[in-house]
């Protein structure tokens, strides 16, 4: 599954940087500037590919501190270059 992040209104970029390594700790301050730079360039951008459970997770706690993040099933390109549901 992707955890997705959406661009807002309310949010600053410092406090949507700081959640997103607080929330996902694989993160880099440098990998959550840019995807914050990109959700906010873009209206959304992938946080991370994991699990389900896990992207529910992280979901509920970037919710928890103010965002708005979704999670949606990842595609997987198989070897024919089709586009089918993955996780």
């Amino acid at each position: 599954y992707r955890v997705v992040l959406h661009n807002d209104d309310h949010n600053t970029m410092d406090h949507v940087v700081e959640s997103l390594v607080q929330c996902v700790p694989s993160l880099t301050v440098e990998e959550a500037a840019a995807i914050m730079f990109e959700a906010h360039n873009e209206g959304q951008a992938t946080v991370i590919e994991c699990p389900k459970e896990t992207a529910e997770h992280y979901r509920e706690a970037l919710e928890s501190r103010g965002l708005t993040a979704t999670i949606e099933p990842a595609q997987v390109v198989t070897l024919d270059g089709c586009a089918g549901s993955g996780n």
